[in-house]
C-alpha cells in the first residue's frame, strides 16, 4: 500500500526558472502597508504566486497563512477545467503534500487562497496565470470531502467581500490558514487540521479595517473512516456541522503564533475592543449566513 501510494505523489511538471516573474501578494496593495503575517520560531519559506504568496511552515509541509489581495475592478470569470493540480519545484517534495494524501479517500484539496479570488488582471493571460497559480498543493489543505463541498457559509463570507470589492470596484485583502493544534488526526504523515481562520482587510471610510472567521471541520472528519478520530477541543464553543464564527482577530493571533498586530488593532468586530483578558473562544459569534455579521460598520456604505 505505502509503495502505491508513493508512485500517486505527484512530481513537479515546472522548473524553478518558470517562477521567476511571480510577484506574490502586495502588502501595499490596500494604498499601505499590511504585510503578510510571519510565524516566529518556526521554519517557514515565503512562496509568491501571481496576486498570492503562501507561507509554508515546513514541519506541517503545509501552508502557515496565505495573503491574497483581489481587486474588484479587474476580477475575471475564468474556467478551471483541465488545471491539473502539481507540486512546486521550489520546494523539496518532501515538505509539502502531493496526491498521496488525497488519493482514494473522502478527502478534498481544500484551496486556502480561493480560485475566483485570485483571478484578475489587467490581460487574461495574468487572470489565467493567477487562476492556474492556485492549484498547487501548497496553497491545498485537507479537508472532508463534505466540508469542502457543503460549507457555503464559510465561502460566503469571502465571496460577500469579493462580491462587495466587484460592486464598489474596490480590494480587499484575505489572510487564510489552517489552525493548527495537538488534537489534529495524523493521516498518512500529514496533521490534518481541524479548525481553519480567514482574516479578511479593507479600506473604510480611508481606513484600515480587518475581521476575522473561525470554521471547523471536526464533525465531518469523525465520520470518515479511515482518519484517526479527532480530538477534543476546550478553548471553542460547542461544535456542530460546518459551525463557522465570527472571532477577535487576538483569538486567531493566540491560535496561531502569527504575528497579526496590526490587524488586531483594527479589527471591526465590536467585541474586541473590550476583551481584556476574556478568554479564547469565550467571544465568539456563531454565524448562520452572512447576515449575522457582527460589524461596527455597514459594509455596504
Amino acid at each position: 500500500m505505502d509503495e502505491l501510494l508513493t508512485n500517486l505523489t505527484a512530481t513537479p511538471a515546472a522548473r524553478v526558472t518558470d517562477y521567476a516573474g511571480r510577484k506574490g501578494f502586495d502588502e501595499n496593495f490596500l494604498g499601505l502597508p499590511v504585510p503578510l503575517p510571519v510565524l516566529a520560531g518556526v521554519n517557514t519559506a515565503l512562496l509568491p504566486y501571481t496576486h498570492f504568496s503562501v507561507l509554508m511552515r515546513l514541519n506541517k509541509r503545509l501552508a502557515a497563512v496565505t495573503g491574497v489581495g483581489i481587486d474588484g475592478e479587474k476580477l475575471m470569470d475564468l474556467d478551471r477545467a483541465g488545471i491539473p493540480w502539481k507540486l512546486d519545484p521550489r520546494l523539496p517534495a518532501g515538505q509539502q503534500t502531493g496526491e498521496r494524501v488525497y488519493a482514494r479517500n473522502d478527502i478534498d484539496r481544500g484551496h486556502l487562497v480561493r480560485r475566483s479570488s485570485a483571478v484578475w488582471g489587467d490581460s487574461v493571460a495574468e487572470a489565467q496565470l493567477a487562476n492556474e497559480d492556485t492549484f498547487h498543493y501548497t496553497n491545498a489543505a485537507p479537508q472532508a470531502a463534505q466540508f469542502n463541498q457543503g460549507i457555503e457559509l464559510w465561502l460566503g463570507i469571502e465571496d460577500y467581500l469579493q462580491e462587495h470589492a466587484a460592486q464598489y470596484r474596490s480590494r480587499v485583502v484575505v489572510f487564510t490558514g489552517p489552525i493548527f493544534s495537538d488534537t489534529d488526526p495524523v493521516y498518512r504523515g500529514v496533521d490534518i487540521p481541524l479548525r481553519f481562520f480567514k482574516v479578511a482587510a479593507f479600506i473604510h471610510e480611508g481606513e484600515l479595517a480587518a475581521t476575522g472567521y473561525v470554521v471547523d471541520q471536526t464533525p465531518q472528519l469523525a465520520e470518515l473512516p479511515d482518519v484517526p478520530r479527532p480530538g477534543v477541543t476546550e478553548d471553542v464553543p460547542p461544535l456542530g456541522p460546518f459551525r463557522t464564527f465570527q472571532v477577535p482577530i487576538r483569538d486567531i493571533a493566540v491560535l496561531t503564533e502569527l504575528d497579526v498586530d496590526q490587524l488586531i488593532e483594527v479589527d471591526r468586530m465590536p467585541i474586541a475592543a473590550t476583551l481584556g483578558a476574556a478568554p479564547v473562544g469565550s467571544t465568539w459569534r456563531t454565524l448562520g449566513n452572512v447576515e449575522d455579521l457582527d460589524l461596527d460598520f455597514d459594509l455596504e456604505d
